[in-house]
């Protein structure tokens, strides 16, 4: 009588399940905020819902913003930051904190009083690490955090900061608008970028690309060989956007990236059900395909790009990677762990650091 031989266990399999575990219980968790803390938006019928984002979808619906990046996402000012060092112990970087005013004029006229209206908003951020000889920049890599993130503690751990500069590669922490730093303090909470309204996710990402944008020609006026961009999660999502709208970066690197508003609302549960619930994805996916990685074609050759994927990942779940490293037509680099443990991923950033070698970036 034959016997069935015992499957070897696969360590991979166990790290994806438990960080997969992990990510759906956080999910769960906001959904049960999401019921129990309803949004303006979750208080209008489907009807309701579907003339607002039809009004939303025309406003920013020419299709001469698609036609050319620099329509809806105009060249950043020139900056000039201000400095201030952070005294630190070891390490071997220069660390400064760098402030610049955003000079942000939205797109759409009825939402600029409520959108300026956040004054610690009006202030870009950035922390830098400058390695080697001072007078001898080198090139840089703007790390773009997830959403909730831009603490500076949280966000040196998340990304391996000492790693890329002790390989030759200076760093700058950016912090997206309405975080962080540039968050609300007198109204605890969610930040509203990307939040319930469309108009600010568009705005939003139209003000990040901006102070981004400003924030690599200052780097390049001051010497840096090369510079390129690599987000984690909305950082993900801003990265990929940057990719086909900011034509001077070096490199781009999305990992666990949001691909889609629409996707992502649908799957925490944020729009109708049965066949509303198709059509409000349709819908909100009009209403921000102005600002969708998918809405122009990269303009960085694939050779410069990668994505990072956790197999485990269910927040930003797999597919969402995918779509981003077929339109960007760079390869896919996956790890067993998830969105927030994860596990594996050191192997992941050793596939960055060969990318960056080949490109001559990194040493």
């Amino acid at each position: 009588m034959l016997q069935s031989q015992p499957v070897a266990p696969n360590p991979r399999s166990w790290l994806a399940a438990a960080a997969s575990t992990f990510d759906r219980a956080v999910v769960e968790a906001v959904r049960w905020r999401n019921r129990t803390r309803p949004s303006r938006a979750d208080s209008l019928s489907h009807r309701e819902r579907m003339e607002a984002l039809a009004h939303i979808a025309k406003a920013y619906g020419d299709p001469a913003l698609l036609a050319t990046p620099d329509a809806f996402f105009p060249p950043g000012p020139p900056i000039s930051p201000e400095l201030t060092r952070v005294l630190r112990a070891g390490g071997g970087a220069r660390v400064f904190d760098a402030a610049w005013p955003s000079a942000y004029e939205p797109f759409l006229p009825e939402i600029r009083q409520k959108y300026l209206g956040h004054r610690r908003n009006d202030t870009a951020h950035a922390r830098l690490f400058f390695g080697g000889d001072e007078g001898h920049p080198r090139p840089v890599a703007i790390l773009v955090h997830g959403y909730l993130g831009g603490y500076w503690v949280l966000e040196e751990r998340a990304f391996p900061v000492r790693w890329l500069v002790r390989r030759g590669v200076d760093v700058a922490l950016f912090v997206l608008p309405f975080h962080a730093l540039r968050a609300r303090e007198d109204r605890p909470g969610p930040p509203p970028f990307p939040g319930a309204d469309p108009r600010f996710v568009n705005e939003g990402f139209r003000q990040a690309i901006g102070d981004l944008g400003s924030l690599v020609a200052w780097l390049k006026a001051r010497g840096a060989p090369s510079v390129g961009v690599m987000g984690m999660s909305l950082g993900g999502y801003t990265t990929a956007l940057a990719a086909t709208v900011l034509g001077d970066l070096s490199f781009a690197v999305p990992m666990i990236p949001l691909a889609s508003i629409a996707d992502f609302a649908r799957e925490q549960g944020r729009l109708g059900a049965g066949a509303d619930e198709e059509e409000e994805h349709r819908a909100l996916d009009a209403a921000t395909r102005v600002v969708s990685p998918f809405a122009r074609p990269s303009s960085i050759a694939k050779e410069r790009v990668l994505v990072l994927a956790g197999d485990g990942d269910r927040i930003t779940p797999m597919n969402h990677a995918e779509r981003v490293a077929r339109h960007l037509n760079a390869p896919l680099v996956r790890f067993p762990g998830g969105h927030l443990l994860q596990f594996g991923r050191r192997d992941a950033f050793r596939e960055v650091g060969g990318l960056l070698r080949r490109l001559g970036v990194m040493r």
